[in-house]
């Protein structure tokens, strides 16, 4: 290794646990996705931390378990169906990246609050080259309610193309444009794809509509939209290759939360879906790939969630954290050895709107194979030992009352842990 790698983390939007071909998803080819886990390791019990985006990516960024930093909820454009502020104490991965000189970019969407204070710009990018808000409502014009929320650094822009395109484009001009550099960079890559609308450009959909005759058209058109965005992974790949930066490079890419069933989605077969606790919610696919450094075509079953790339990455790159965080490094499984987390307690937590919460939570727990989650506010706790019921169809709340009570003790202190934090902007 020459020097402090560079890191591209690639993150995409409601991407199900399904729908990578490396997975055996039904009438979908995702060859580049596939390329970062045979040339490196493909981690089959990988989480987000929520089964929604604003929590996940508040974690990924600090650490942190997202109700710990203000961001029990989805941060939407409306305030009165906001449920979450990025607190400004909270310890983003670039600002501890810029300790080791590393330049720092966020390319794609943000989702993580409209208030100055939580531009990117002002968490730790030097970089922004993207979308500020919550979800398009359409990929072409980029809008969401109306409002423009493309931005270029703090500079409202209007560019014209599929999102999946230009973000795409953008990160192949970013990686160009540090080939000459002896300063290491560090690109977040953050597609919106495949989140909804449902919309790939027509060529993509004629492409997959001719190879799965036998698939639905709303199948076709989900998977076109996956097999877009990573046709433009694989361009991504392809320049690092290209610059001669891919040897020096950690790659890593996954999602923020299971695949959103109606709409073409499949999180294969595990269980429920976006939005809900059961594994298809909240598992999601990941991998990551680096030369000489991450052995080619590993697996493994080790549990692990977003926070904990934070200190992985923070250990790669030889970065101290001098601050408390839930995150653990997962470096030594990516390395091929045996890591022993699995009596830590790992904790999902959603706050939501409407009818079905009325700004109440869902929760999780998980230690060891054994899971209790509530997956309504106004539902019963479920428990399931992920050992024997991968698919979580034997409910056994009533046959182990004394384990039933053990984790939900554990689900009382960690929902207790984030009764601190201002989760609205004062």
């Amino acid at each position: 290794m020459v020097g402090l790698p560079n890191i591209v983390l690639i993150l995409a939007d409601d991407h199900g646990y399904g729908d990578i071909s490396v997975h055996n998803g039904p009438h979908i080819q995702t060859p580049h996705i596939d390329r970062i886990a045979e040339n490196g390791v493909r981690l089959t019990q990988f989480y987000a931390n929520s089964s929604v985006c604003s929590p996940s990516r508040a974690s990924l960024m600090t650490g942190r378990y997202p109700d710990r930093v203000g961001v029990p909820g989805v941060i939407r454009t409306h305030p009165e169906n906001s449920w979450g502020y990025f607190s400004p104490n909270a310890i983003t991965l670039p600002s501890l990246l810029k300790q080791n000189e590393y330049k720092t970019s966020l390319i794609g969407k943000w989702h993580l609050g409209l208030e100055t204070e939580n531009h990117p710009c002002r968490r730790g990018f030097d970089h922004f080259h993207g979308f500020l808000g919550d979800m398009m409502d359409d990929y072409y014009t980029h809008l969401r309610h109306n409002q423009n929320y493309m931005r270029e650094n703090l500079e409202n822009i209007d560019p014209r193309g599929h999102a999946t395109d230009l973000f795409s484009d953008w990160a192949v001009e970013f990686i160009q444009s540090q080939h000459h550099s002896s300063q290491p960079f560090f690109l977040y890559l953050a597609y919106n794809a495949p989140h909804t609308p449902i919309q790939p450009p027509a060529d993509w959909i004629e492409r997959v509509r001719q190879r799965e005759p036998d698939a639905s058209e709303e199948r076709v058109r989900y998977s076109a939209l996956v097999e877009h965005m990573d046709s433009g992974i694989g361009r991504v790949l392809d320049i690092l290759e290209k610059t001669d930066q891919l040897s020096n490079t950690l790659v890593i890419y996954t999602s923020d939360n299971g695949g959103q069933l109606n709409v073409g989605a499949t999180n294969g077969l595990l269980r429920g879906a976006k939005g809900q606790m059961y594994e298809g919610g909240i598992r999601v696919p990941a991998c990551a790939m680096w030369p000489n450094q991450i052995d080619p075509g590993k697996v493994t079953n080790q549990a692990a969630m977003l926070m904990d790339l934070f200190p992985t990455i923070c250990q790669v790159v030889d970065v101290e954290i001098g601050h408390h965080i839930e995150g653990k490094s997962i470096w030594p499984t990516l390395r091929g050895e045996r890591q022993n987390l699995d009596e830590r307690n790992l904790y999902w937590v959603r706050k939501e709107g409407g009818q079905p919460f009325l700004g109440l939570n869902q929760h999780s727990v998980r230690q060891g194979n054994i899971k209790l989650l509530h997956n309504s506010p106004f539902e019963p706790l479920e428990l399931y030992d992920l050992s024997t019921d991968p698919q979580e169809s034997h409910n056994i709340v009533q046959t182990e009352p004394d384990l039933c009570r053990k984790m939900s003790e554990i689900l009382q202190s960690e929902t207790q842990q984030s009764g601190t934090t201002v989760w609205q902007a004062k």
